[in-house]
């Protein structure tokens, strides 16, 4: 086969995945598990420690903690946690912030 005609259509996987996943409307799903996956980095392990559970829902980020004092601490700064995951993901993937 001729190198040229292959190397005519080649482009990188990364960029054939991230169309693919725009074109079935994944991708903000996509970028969802990845502030679940990145919130020990994005808060901390102390905070990541407390949390049982954490998932978003249009656009609202909830999140279950086992301690009331931390959840406390972070009602007073939900500001914070907007701006660090929307920061994160680079666009505002969440507007909300839920504690339960």
């Amino acid at each position: 086969m001729n190198e040229s005609k292959r190397n005519s259509n080649e482009e990188p996987l990364k960029d054939v995945v991230d169309r693919w996943l725009k074109a079935y409307g994944l991708d903000k799903k996509m970028k969802e598990m990845e502030v679940i996956a990145a919130w020990p980095e994005l808060m901390g392990p102390a905070v990541a420690n407390r949390t049982t559970e954490l998932l978003i829902r249009n656009k609202v980020l909830i999140i279950r903690m086992d301690s009331s004092v931390m959840r406390e601490e972070l009602m007073n700064g939900k500001s914070i946690i907007l701006h660090r995951i929307n920061d994160f993901a680079g666009y505002e993937i969440i507007c909300d912030v839920w504690f339960s």
